[in-house]
């Protein structure tokens, strides 16, 4: 098959093994940047152009689309499909998934266990917000924020109304959650592929952190998950229509809490942490379903 990856460095760890898995199946790979692409779109004979050429039809591709780039980079995504291209994640799923308050509010139509979550644009309403998700302490999020960056664990109700005070004042887009005081700053990432769980891993965060995030120095670790965490992992991916998925999970007294729903989920911690071929079984279920027709999922 012809593969594009739509990814803007070719030098990434997740980059790098998908070429290489791809490759070593016998497939044809070109790896593009999707803010480099500009696009015809017409009712004849849509197409997209790639530093003053026009591209030549690709039979797969893999979207490894960055949060900053998420409106052009599904923009392109859209075109590929458009053209009959399959996408290992369609565009309309990675929109989903890329807008925290949506893919929860989603995930609670769905009955998925997740943090309590309240959101609010008035300042009036803070005191109240608070007492919503059972007071300090509690974590703060900026809706916009990736890899921990935008998080904050407020500890009294005090810090609490001063920060949520300060990003309404700044107008940023947030929302506050209840602490989960017994996951003892881990998670569980599950890695999503179709309907399975293929691989998972614990984070741990550092002495003195809550946030888990590998990129702000989390351990990872093999992990084994139980049945009622797989089947929140799947249940969360189909909710979002992802194909692929990194489901992140706290551990509570009242079973496994979603936290979000990763749409282009790194491979490096979850391969070095399981020993699994992630990038190998991601190629073999593109050659099992690109065959098929594609359809938007456009719900919720």
């Amino acid at each position: 098959m012809n593969i594009a990856i739509l990814s803007r460095n070719a030098s990434l760890y997740s980059t790098r093994r998908l070429q290489a898995a791809a490759e070593a199946r016998g497939h044809k790979v070109t790896i593009i940047d999707a803010l480099k692409c500009y696009m015809n779109i017409n009712d004849n004979q849509p197409s997209i152009h790639y530093q003053g050429r026009e591209l030549d039809r690709f039979d797969a591709i893999i979207p490894r689309i960055g949060a900053s780039i998420t409106f052009y980079g599904t923009a392109v995504l859209r075109q590929f499909e458009m053209m009959g291209c399959y996408p290992l994640n369609h565009s309309a799923a990675i929109s989903r998934s890329r807008d925290k308050l949506r893919s929860l509010q989603l995930l609670s139509g769905q009955g998925v266990g997740m943090p309590v979550t309240g959101f609010a644009c008035k300042p009036d309403d803070v005191p109240d917000l608070i007492d919503m998700v059972g007071g300090a302490p509690l974590v703060i999020k900026l809706l916009e924020g990736t890899q921990g960056i935008g998080v904050v664990l407020a500890e009294t109700r005090k810090a609490a109304e001063s920060v949520l005070e300060a990003f309404m004042g700044l107008k940023a887009n947030i929302m506050v959650q209840e602490f989960i005081e017994e996951a003892n700053g881990a998670d569980i990432r599950c890695f999503v592929l179709g309907d399975k769980v293929i691989a998972a891993m614990k984070r741990q965060a550092r002495e003195g952190e809550f946030r888990s995030n590998l990129h702000r120095g989390g351990e990872a670790t093999l992990v084994r998950i139980t049945p009622e965490e797989r089947k929140t992992a799947i249940a969360s991916a189909r909710a979002m229509g992802l194909n692929v998925a990194g489901v992140d999970l706290l551990r509570s007294k009242r079973g496994p809490l979603v936290m979000e729903v990763n749409s282009s989920p790194g491979l490096e911690g979850i391969e070095q942490a399981t020993g699994k071929d992630v990038a190998d079984l991601l190629i073999q279920y593109i050659e099992k379903h690109a065959h098929r027709k594609v359809k938007t999922r456009e719900r919720g």
